[in-house]
C-alpha cells in the first residue's frame, strides 16, 4: 500500500457514498456503494479480511482511490451505477458492450419519425431497446407501419415550413399510409396521440391501444364520418390479429418482467422476459464480465441494476430467481424511477414460479451457445497465423511460436529471454528467462547456441510442448547458431528463421538471400510483435539482474549485513534506492534483520552514505 493510499484511508468519512479503485496507471478498476465509507472501504485492508480470488487479485491491484460523499444511499446507488456505465471496470460484473444492438428511436420532433437506429443522440429522441433479437424489432416496426400512418419522410416538418407549404405529399399520403403533415392535412396534436399510441404498442400495451381506438372510431361514426371509422376500425383489426398471435401466459393484465441469470465459471447471461398484458411480448438476453466466484444473488443484483438502469419501460411486477443483495434499495430506486409502486418478488410456487423457471431454462441454453461459440473461435486459427504459413510456405500452422533473444551489456549480467505466442497471443505462463553459463566474452552466437539447446534439450521439454515454429531475433549468424544447436541435440526437425531488426529482413535455414515479408501482411507485424516482446522481456531480466548485482554489491560494504540478510532485504524492497529511502521500522520488517542492524543499514545510507 502506497503512502498516499495509506493517508487516504485516515480520511475517509463515515458517510454513505461511492468509492472508485484506480490501478497504477490510473484506470478504474472497481467502483463501489456503502452506507458508510468509511467501514466499507478499509474493511478490504484488514488483513484475513480477502474473501475469494477476485477480491485478492483486486486488492493486489489498487494502487489509487477516490471517495465521492452522497446525502443518501439511494444516491450511493445511482452514482454506482452509472460510473460501472462509463468506466466499465475491470472487477465489476459489467454487462457487454451493447453499442451494436438496435433500439427503435422516436424522434423528439413537432410530428415524430420512427425508425431502427444503433446510435443514441442525446437530443430528446425517446429509445426503446436495446433489442438483442433483430428479427424480433423488424417485425414490431413492420406491424407498426402497418396499423399507424406515421411519415417516413425526413423533412423537417414545423408550422413554418407547413404554412410556407415548402414540401408536398408523397406516394404514402395517396396509398393511405401516410395523413400528409407535410401539408399540414393533420393538426400536431392529433398526430401527437398518435405517437402515444405507437409508444403504448411498442410497450407491449395493445389494449390501451385498442380502447382508445375503439372509442375515436365510435366518436368518427356518430359524427357521421364513416371512411375514417373504417380505416381506424381496420387498424383495430389489424392490432386484435397481432394480439391472437401472441401467447398467453397469465390471466390477469398486469405488466410483468421474468428476470433469470445463468452463471457458468467466469462466463454469465442474463435474461428479460417481457410480459404484458397476460403475454409475453419479447425477451432480451445480455452476457456478463467479471464473473470471478462472485455470489450468484450479487451478479442478479448487479444485471438488474444495469438493466433498468437504461431500460425505457418498467412494470408494477419483476420476478426474480432469488432474494438478492440490496433488495429494497433497488425496489425503492425503480420506485422512484417508475412513478409507482414496483414489487420484486421470488416466486417459489405455480404459475410464477414456472415462468422463472422457463426464463432460466432459455439463459441457460443461451450460455451454451455463447461457451461453444468461444470454443470453435479457439479452434479456428487467427488471420495472421494463416497469413504467416502462406508467406513463408510453412508445412503446418504455427499455431505455438516461441521467440528468443539474448542482452547484456559488454558481457555483463548476460541473458536469454523465450516469449511465447499462441494463435497470435501472448502466452506468458510460458515465457522464460535464463542467465547464460558459458564464457566471460559477449558472444551472442554462442549464447543463442546454449539457449536454443537448454530449452529443447533439457528440463524444459517435459513442462512446455514443442513448438511450430521458432522465431531467433538476429540476423544469418544467430540464425547458424540455432539451427547447429538443434542439430547437435537431435531436433532439426523443428521450423526456425530469424528476424533482423534493421529492415526486418526473414532468414531462413538454407537459404542465401533474405526474404521480405509484404509490408501490408499482418504475418509482418506478428513475428515483429514477437521479436519486440522478447527484445522488452529480455531487457527487463537483464535490467532486474543488474539492479540486484549493484544492491548486492552496495551491502556487502555493511558490516553484519551476510548473504541471506541481503538477499532478504532485496526481495523485500526490490533495489537499492527503495533500501536508501526505508525507515528504520521498515528495514526491521525483514527476515533476519533486528532493530540494531535495521539502524547500521540506516545509517549507512543515510548518515555515511
Amino acid at each position: 500500500m502506497t503512502p498516499e493510499l495509506e493517508q487516504k484511508l485516515q480520511q475517509i468519512p463515515r458517510k454513505p457514498g461511492v468509492y472508485i479503485y484506480k490501478d497504477k496507471s490510473g484506470k478504474v478498476i472497481y467502483v463501489g456503494k456503502a452506507k458508510i465509507l468509511r467501514n466499507r472501504v478499509r474493511s478490504y485492508f484488514n488483513k484475513g479480511a480477502v474473501d475469494g480470488i477476485k477480491t485478492f487479485r483486486l486488492i493486489t491491484r489498487i494502487h489509487d482511490m477516490e471517495t465521492i460523499v452522497t446525502d443518501s444511499e439511494m444516491e450511493a446507488l445511482i452514482l454506482e451505477m452509472n460510473l460501472i456505465k462509463e468506466y466499465k471496470p475491470r472487477y465489476n460484473v459489467n454487462l457487454k458492450d451493447d453499442k451494436s444492438f438496435p433500439y427503435i428511436r422516436v424522434t423528439k420532433e413537432p410530428f415524430p419519425r420512427i425508425f431502427p437506429t444503433r446510435k443514441i443522440v442525446k437530443d430528446g429522441s425517446r429509445y426503446f431497446g436495446p433489442y438483442t433479437d433483430v428479427r424480433q424489432m423488424r417485425g414490431l416496426l413492420k406491424q407498426i407501419n402497418k396499423i399507424f400512418p406515421i411519415r417516413s419522410c425526413r423533412f423537417p416538418l414545423n408550422n413554418t415550413t407547413i404554412g410556407q407549404k415548402k414540401y408536398k405529399v408523397c406516394l404514402d399520403y395517396h396509398i393511405k399510409k401516410c395523413d400528409g403533415p407535410c401539408e399540414g392535412l393533420v393538426s400536431q396534436m392529433e398526430y401527437g396521440s398518435m405517437i402515444d399510441q405507437v409508444i403504448h404498442f411498442i410497450n407491449g400495451r395493445d389494449n390501451v391501444v385498442v380502447q382508445e381506438l375503439t372509442k375515436k372510431m365510435q366518436i368518427f361514426a356518430q359524427k357521421q364520418r364513416y371512411e375514417e371509422a373504417a380505416r381506424i376500425r381496420d387498424r383495430v383489426k389489424f392490432i386484435e390479429n397481432f394480439q391472437y398471435k401472441q401467447k398467453v401466459i397469465v390471466d390477469d393484465t398486469k405488466d410483468r418482467d421474468v428476470v433469470a441469470v445463468a452463471v457458468e465459471d467466469e462466463n454469465a447471461c442474463g435474461m428479460i422476459f417481457k410480459i404484458r398484458e397476460g403475454k409475453i411480448i419479447g425477451r432480451s438476453h445480455f452476457f456478463l464480465n467479471g464473473i470471478m466466484q462472485d455470489a450468484y444473488a450479487d451478479v442478479v443484483s448487479s444485471f438488474l441494476k444495469q438493466y433498468y438502469l437504461k431500460t425505457d419501460f418498467i412494470p408494477k411486477e419483476i420476478y426474480l430467481p432469488t432474494e438478492i443483495t440490496e433488495q429494497e434499495a433497488i425496489r425503492q430506486w425503480l420506485c422512484d424511477s417508475a412513478r409507482f409502486n414496483v414489487q420484486l418478488t421470488v416466486p417459489q410456487q405455480g404459475e410464477k414460479a414456472k415462468l422463472v423457471s422457463m426464463a432460466n431454462k432459455n439463459a441457460k441454453l443461451l450460455l451454451q451457445e455463447m461457451v461453444l461459440r468461444k470454443e470453435k473461435l479457439k479452434d479456428k486459427p487467427p488471420h495472421a497465423v494463416e497469413a504467416l504459413k502462406r508467406d513463408l510456405f510453412l508445412d503446418k500452422l504455427p499455431r505455438r511460436i516461441e521467440a528468443f533473444d539474448i542482452s547484456n551489456i559488454q558481457g555483463t549480467d548476460p541473458v536469454a529471454s523465450m516469449v511465447c505466442f499462441v494463435d497470435g497471443v501472448a502466452k506468458k505462463s510460458d515465457y522464460r528467462n535464463f542467465k547464460i553459463r558459458s564464457g566471460d566474452t559477449p558472444d551472442d552466437f554462442r549464447m543463442m547456441h546454449e539457449t536454443i539447446t537448454r530449452r529443447y534439450s533439457g528440463s524444459l521439454t517435459k513442462s512446455l510442448p514443442w513448438p511450430d515454429l521458432i522465431l531467433i531475433d538476429g540476423g544469418k549468424g544467430q540464425l547458424n547458431a540455432a539451427v547447429q544447436a538443434l542439430k547437435e541435440i537431435g531436433k532439426d526437425e523443428l521450423t526456425v528463421i530469424s528476424l533482423a531488426k534493421r529492415l526486418d529482413e526473414v532468414f531462413m535455414p538454407g537459404e542465401t538471400e533474405s526474404y521480405y515479408l509484404p509490408r501490408t501482411s499482418s504475418a509482418l507485424k506478428l513475428v515483429q510483435r514477437l521479436r519486440d516482446e522478447s527484445h522488452r522481456f529480455a531487457i527487463t531480466f537483464h535490467r532486474s539482474l543488474r539492479r540486484k548485482r549493484t544492491a548486492v554489491s552496495e551491502l556487502e560494504k555493511i558490516a553484519g549485513v551476510g548473504p541471506a540478510k541481503r538477499k532478504a532485504l532485496i526481495k523485500f524492497f526490490g533495489s537499492v534506492d527503495d533500501i536508501r529511502q526505508a525507515s528504520v521500522d521498515d528495514l526491521a520488517l525483514v527476515d533476519g534483520m533486528n532493530r540494531e542492524l535495521a539502524k547500521k543499514v540506516w545509517e549507512y545510507f543515510n548518515v555515511t552514505g
